[in-house]
């Protein structure tokens, strides 16, 4: 439970922070710095995943060094000092000073990330990991979603950036608060050094996963996830406007109804694999994930919706029949990858043994490369003229041989 509320409160305050510096760069501090708010709005999604990139292999050394709840207690008070600075910077309104916190965001998840998946194994039984990753795969998406949904909706309010300053800090407490009952553990390897030599030691980790066949799988399958959903997340605010012809509420509760449905995938993995680790599922996940992709595809499959046209709300929108498939294509979606994530995380933590920390690093390396090559290649599909629709279904067969692959391994 103190694991479990550290990292909801973590996450909920990465996405709560991110949302309401986006809606602010849009709407009112975007121009004041100079620069096209749509290029710094794209730029902070790459500032916040580029700590990950420069901080994993140290992140690594530090997780197996020391007892990693005394980490993660000391990453959850620094998270208290970064979001003060972002207090500072919502009352100043510089959008800089924001850019450079949302830097420090991203370290501190960073620093969090490799302690949060490497702990599991030394607080769990074998037969509880797969729960235990149900129930941080639930909670980080419920995370997101309410972190996202509020920060844009207070930001701009009367008064929002003190509202929103003064709860980012409270919430980055009682993350620390909720670390400070998190029990101990042995450290894997006190005598370790810990490595500021970032490229060489990120050589040296990936060197030591590739031969764990089992586990490198995993975690390009892993990656592979990211990559999908990030292609759908980023592209939901426009598909309801712009295909669907649908407001801002739709936009949201397709959001919400992806997190809930990769909420209770997660927890339904622990009944249908009853504790057993393994990845037999997986590879049905990836073709559930895959036929949806292609069935979304057909049900949009629509004339584009005319300029000037009156958008309609999510009442509207989800009592039309013609859009029962849509909302049941991105509930199978993302039950699928509840389904498909879970028993991956579980076998890398299993198979990897006392290395189980770099590879987790190793994972949030190479998942921050694959949504990178996400948002570029859904900029190309765009620029050549593809519909988002169209991108939709460029998953479906892609994931299809992920599964066929995932298999075989």
């Amino acid at each position: 439970m103190p694991l479990f509320l550290t990292q909801f409160l973590g996450a909920f305050n990465d996405n709560f922070f991110k949302s309401a510096l986006m809606m602010l760069i849009t709407y009112r501090i975007g121009d004041a710095a100079g620069v096209d708010p749509r290029i710094l709005v794209n730029a902070a999604a790459g500032v916040f995943i580029l700590p990950f990139f420069v901080f994993a292999p140290t992140a690594s050394d530090l997780a197996d060094k020391y007892d990693r709840s005394t980490l993660m207690r000391w990453v959850k008070f620094a998270e208290i000092v970064v979001m003060s600075g972002a207090a500072f910077g919502f009352w100043l309104g510089n959008a800089w000073l924001l850019m450079a916190v949302l830097f420090m965001m991203g370290a501190q998840s960073a620093f969090f990330s490799p302690a949060k998946y490497s702990i599991l194994p030394q607080h769990l039984r074998e037969e509880e990991l797969i729960a235990g990753n149900g129930l941080i795969q639930m909670g980080t998406y419920l995370a997101i979603l309410t972190g996202t949904i509020a920060g844009g909706m207070m930001i701009l309010r009367d008064n929002g950036i003190y509202l929103v300053g003064g709860l980012a800090v409270t919430i980055a407490a009682l993350g620390w608060l909720s670390s400070m009952f998190i029990p101990p553990t042995k450290p894997i390897d006190p005598s370790r050094e810990v490595s500021f030599r970032i490229v060489r030691r990120t050589a040296e980790m990936f060197g030591e996963v590739y031969p764990m066949k089992k586990v490198f799988g995993a975690m390009l399958a892993i990656s592979w996830f990211w990559l999908v959903g990030s292609v759908f997340l980023a592209q939901v605010p426009t598909y309801a406007k712009m295909n669907l012809g649908a407001d801002e509420s739709v936009a949201t509760a397709f959001l919400a109804i992806f997190s809930c449905g990769i909420g209770i995938g997660s927890m339904f993995c622990d009944s249908l694999l009853k504790g057993k680790i393994t990845a037999k599922y997986v590879p049905s996940a990836a073709y559930g994930i895959a036929i949806a992709s292609v069935l979304l595809w057909y049900a949009s499959s629509r004339p584009p919706v005319p300029e000037g046209t009156p958008v309609i709300g999510a009442w509207e929108f989800f009592t039309r029949p013609e859009n029962f498939m849509i909302t049941a294509c991105l509930f199978v979606i993302a039950f699928c990858g509840g389904l498909y994530i879970v028993p991956l995380y579980a076998v890398m933590q299993t198979e990897a043994g006392d290395k189980v920390s770099g590879v987790i690093a190793c994972s949030n390396i190479s998942d921050s490369i694959f949504m990178a090559v996400a948002a570029v290649m859904a900029s190309v599909l765009i620029s050549t003229g593809l519909s988002i629709p169209q991108i939709f279904l460029t998953m479906g067969p892609t994931t299809f041989i992920v599964g066929l692959l995932v298999g075989r391994l």
